[in-house]
């Protein structure tokens, strides 16, 4: 309805501006033809309609449209609601066991960097018993777990730090040993290094 009333008073004006200029053209220009006055204002009138109403009718639909979508309310999307994400609650047995766990998996990858030999061989025996390992310290935080232990003195806890620091050495002892296979592959070579990682591998489950 807007845009409808812009578009006619649009027109309206223009055609009245333009009627007034022709009108004002025609009486300053002097002629020497004498022409009815009726025939004049259907000049002027036609003139004053193609020129100026329909220019006029153009801008005040531009004008309307303009006013109109101003008006408008915008839509504004509801707020999204995310539902809140339950805070779990802090488990000091989690971090010590995946403290082991890392060093399990880096192991794990040194030992896949060593060029193929029986020596390679027998390296990944010694570190597949780390697995086991990691097992048992699973098992020794389900017991700190089980017996509601949050003191970081309490003897479980202790037993579980004690082997995430051996789990840390045996790491990078075999990170040195896997350094020196790179030059002496042979078994041989490498056999006094790899009997001495062995004597290290941590020994949860004795």
């Amino acid at each position: 309805m807007v845009v409808v009333r812009s578009a006619l008073w649009g027109a309206l004006i223009g055609t009245l501006l333009m009627g007034a200029l022709t009108t004002v053209i025609d009486v300053s220009t002097p002629s020497d033809t004498d022409s009815s006055v009726f025939i004049t204002f259907i000049a002027i009138a036609f003139v004053s309609f193609l020129f100026g109403g329909i220019p006029g009718a153009v801008v005040g639909t531009v004008v309307g449209a303009i006013r109109n979508a101003v008006r408008q309310p915008r839509h504004v999307p509801p707020p999204m609601y995310h539902p809140p994400v339950p805070q779990q609650p802090y488990d000091m047995w989690s971090d010590l066991v995946e403290r082991c766990a890392e060093s399990t998996r880096r192991v794990s990858a040194a030992v896949q960097t060593v060029p193929n030999s029986p020596a390679k061989e027998w390296l990944q025996r010694i570190t597949e018993k780390l697995v086991t390992e990691l097992d048992d310290v699973r098992g020794i935080a389900q017991l700190g777990r089980a017996l509601g232990a949050v003191d970081r003195q309490h003897p479980v806890y202790q037993r579980l730090l004690k082997a995430t620091h051996d789990f840390h050495a045996f790491e990078n002892e075999v990170g040195r040993v896997a350094l020196q296979m790179f030059d002496h592959p042979e078994l041989d070579e490498a056999r006094t290094h790899l009997e001495v990682l062995e004597k290290q591998l941590p020994q949860l489950s004795a």
